[in-house]
């Protein structure tokens, strides 16, 4: 009897324990919502619309670029900010990984959303928000003159971590160089499916990219001495005339979108249609062999809506990727270093 009486109470403890760790998991993610700020500092959105509209008036990639830098951070140990962070005596930065070392840009214009969120609403808005909001607000202001472009709200509650993790940013992220399966196994570690690659590879519907990347496809895919196959031939010597064999400037800039470069659109799909992507990592998605991917860019080619509709839920999903909320992480004074950080 006493027997009796023990086992029951431990499974009562389990059952108790249990029940903690599940509703605990769930408060976690009930703390992001749309609504996070509404009290604490309601104008959010509208002091980051104004920084990245002046902002854009003096660079006209900048919209890409910071929904870039949102990608980039997400992949690394989650949505925390660390890509923001500089060396210190505790950190070693992910902005000198491969994928991020003079490729990554934007973080003036975060420290500008920074500074004029700390005089609105001081020690409120985290880092790792101001990124997932850039984003969202960078694609709405990119929307063409067809389209009303994605819209989606993003749910906001980030805390911002105190770690950098240059390891994980050169292992990660992935690479424009990658093939379909290097790709999906990047997104699939992170929790992405294959629409979520594809609806995201197409934020390459707007911004530049350096010559460097793309000089292999040219002349000498996969150490072939030839051009990468799959590339359209007017596109090649297109894209050739910019980026030379030899002699050229690897920094030189080509549009991601040769037809509409800063519009937000389905485009991008159209072009891969066409074997008109630029990166490897683009025409992978529908050139390689037997790729589950094709068909997803056959629907987003032939509807603008599905491309949209599909981009606005892996945005969102994307920005959920492990994130910190509450006593997790802290709320950065500047997006630069950790509160305590030298």
């Amino acid at each position: 009897m006493v027997c009796g009486v023990y086992h029951g109470g431990a499974r009562a403890v389990l059952l108790a324990v249990a029940v903690v760790l599940v509703l605990g998991k769930e408060a976690q993610q009930q703390q992001l919502s749309e609504g996070f700020y509404a009290g604490s500092c309601p104008g959010v959105h509208r002091v980051v619309r104004r920084v990245l509209k002046e902002a854009h008036r003096a660079d006209a990639r900048i919209y890409a670029s910071l929904t870039r830098l949102h990608f980039h951070d997400c992949f690394v140990q989650g949505c925390d900010g660390s890509i923001l962070l500089d060396n210190s005596s505790s950190v070693v930065s992910e902005k000198y990984a491969r994928p991020n070392n003079n490729s990554a840009r934007g973080y003036p214009v975060v420290d500008d959303v920074k500074a004029a969120l700390e005089k609105a609403c001081p020690g409120v808005v985290s880092c790792a928000d101001i990124l997932a909001i850039a984003a969202k607000v960078s694609v709405e202001l990119s929307r063409s003159a067809q389209s009303g472009g994605p819209r989606w709200r993003v749910p906001l509650g980030r805390s911002d971590g105190i770690t950098a993790n240059i390891t994980g940013a050169n292992s990660l992220l992935p690479s424009p160089r990658n093939n379909l399966t290097t790709l999906q196994r990047k997104f699939a570690a992170v929790g992405l499916d294959d629409t979520d690659l594809v609806a995201l590879s197409g934020a390459h519907t707007f911004g530049r990219v350096q010559c460097q990347f793309v000089t292999d496809r040219l002349y000498n895919f996969s150490k072939t001495g030839k051009p990468d196959p799959t590339l359209d031939g007017g596109y090649r010597a297109l894209l050739a005339a910019s980026c030379p064999r030899r002699g050229g400037n690897k920094t030189v800039l080509n549009d991601l979108d040769p037809t509409r470069p800063d519009a937000f659109d389905k485009n991008y799909f159209t072009n891969l249609e066409a074997n008109r992507g630029f990166l490897r990592s683009d025409q992978e998605l529908f050139s390689a062999p037997g790729a589950p991917t094709a068909a997803i860019v056959d629907r987003f080619a032939s509807s603008q809506k599905a491309f949209f509709r599909s981009f606005a839920a892996s945005m969102i999903k994307m920005g959920n990727v492990k994130v910190l909320t509450g006593g997790q992480g802290e709320v950065r004074k500047k997006c630069r270093k950790v509160n305590n950080g030298s």
